[in-house]
């Protein structure tokens, strides 16, 4: 039975709560773009923008972030982020145009950059003030927050085809998780950069933070290992069907296979990483995403495909979590940039492997996505990890 009289339950209650908040609020837009699509009168290229806006609100959100996690502190900021993406979702519904609606989503990007920089420093804070894993726990939560979402929106279609009743009620879930978490987040006792044990950043002649050196590996980590989830999830379906000649229903379990697998090792990762310690989780788990998705694209077929699928949702899940672990330790300005890389790889990993797709083939392309694992597993080698 689970005691919300232990401080640390309470508090990890109340940040899966904003995780969870996170993938249902993305879920739940995304999971409406046909109607969007055919309510603002939106050709395939324009929903293409549509999407990039909110990438770009995204990515380019980190000096705001980064200002906004020294002046409010990252209880207040996850606050006022989830609060602000409820009634985003409502703006959406109601938008009249496209040009509001472009606007709408960059707001949305740059929310979700707070809220994610927000949630992670929560995170890491309740594993350094208690001395438990949890990181890979609370992201789990992240995906079933998305999984809610699309069973409302499927539920939501059954009883009435409105956008904005949909949001409406999807906005009322969001500001009760909200409310829910606000009373049980651990609030901030100071600037991330003056605790002990941390790198400080260095400051140019100008009065700008440079990265350290330990900060360019993790964001270098956090860079291809959104690349190589990222493109998963956006690829999978394709190789199946067009290379492996998987038939029309079975092509769409590359994602499955990818997103449950992720979602069953975040929930044992948090074990793995107090038996082995965060950097060996990271090195062997994406070691064993390139090799196996290498193997599998060497060997052709739909049941090696799915395997090495398998592989790379199980073997790439803990990496994001150890990372933002280990980030949040170097302060909140590298935890803050090294949240903007993995952006960045999320928006820029598909689109690239689909050049290279394009040019020599998606087997290439794939190829490509298991070189980016195994460019995460020698960045593991050079972070200093939390130990088990």
């Amino acid at each position: 039975m689970l005691r919300l009289d232990d401080p640390f339950r309470r508090a990890q209650v109340a940040i899966t709560a904003l995780f969870c908040s996170l993938g249902f609020q993305y879920a739940t837009w995304a999971s409406r773009l046909p109607a969007l699509k055919a309510h603002l009168g939106l050709t395939a290229a324009e929903v293409g923008l549509f999407l990039m806006a909110a990438g770009v609100g995204a990515a380019v959100s980190f000096p705001l972030v980064a200002v906004l996690m020294r002046r409010l502190g990252s209880r207040r900021l996850a606050l006022l982020s989830a609060l602000g993406l409820a009634v985003l979702l409502l703006a959406l519904a109601l938008a009249p145009n496209y040009p509001t609606a472009l606007a709408v989503m960059c707001a949305d990007g740059i929310l979700v950059g707070c809220l994610n920089v927000a949630m992670n420093a929560q995170g890491a804070a309740l594993e350094a003030a208690h001395q438990r894993n949890a990181m890979a726990k609370l992201h789990a939560a992240f995906s079933g927050g998305s999984l809610c979402a699309a069973l409302l929106a499927s539920g939501m279609n059954t009883v009435t085809s409105a956008v904005t009743a949909h949001f409406g009620v999807a906005a009322v879930i969001l500001l009760l998780l909200a409310v829910c978490a606000g009373p049980g987040l651990l609030t901030d006792d100071g600037p991330a950069d003056d605790r002990p044990g941390t790198e400080k950043e260095r400051k140019s002649r100008g009065g700008l933070t440079l990265p350290s050196r330990m900060t360019l590996w993790m964001c270098c980590a956090m860079a291809f290992g959104t690349i190589t989830e990222g493109a998963m999830n956006d690829w999978s379906a394709l190789y199946l069907k067009d290379v492996a000649k998987a038939s029309a229903e079975l092509a769409p379990m590359g994602i499955a296979v990818v997103s449950g697998m992720m979602v069953l090792a975040r929930l044992f990762a948090d074990g793995w990483r107090s038996r082995w310690g965060d950097g060996r989780v990271v090195r062997v788990g994406s070691t064993l995403a390139g090799a196996g998705l290498a193997l599998a694209l060497l060997s052709g077929g739909v049941i090696p495909a799915l395997i090495g699928f398998a592989c790379v949702g199980l073997g790439i899940a803990a990496v994001t979590p150890c990372v933002y672990v280990a980030a949040a330790g170097q302060g909140s300005d590298a935890l803050t940039l090294v949240a903007a890389m993995g952006t960045t790889g999320l928006l820029a990993g598909p689109p690239l492997i689909g050049f290279l797709a394009n040019a020599a083939g998606l087997v290439w392309g794939l190829a490509a996505v298991a070189a980016s694992a195994v460019v995460v597993a020698l960045c593991g080698t050079r972070i200093r990890w939390k130990s088990a």
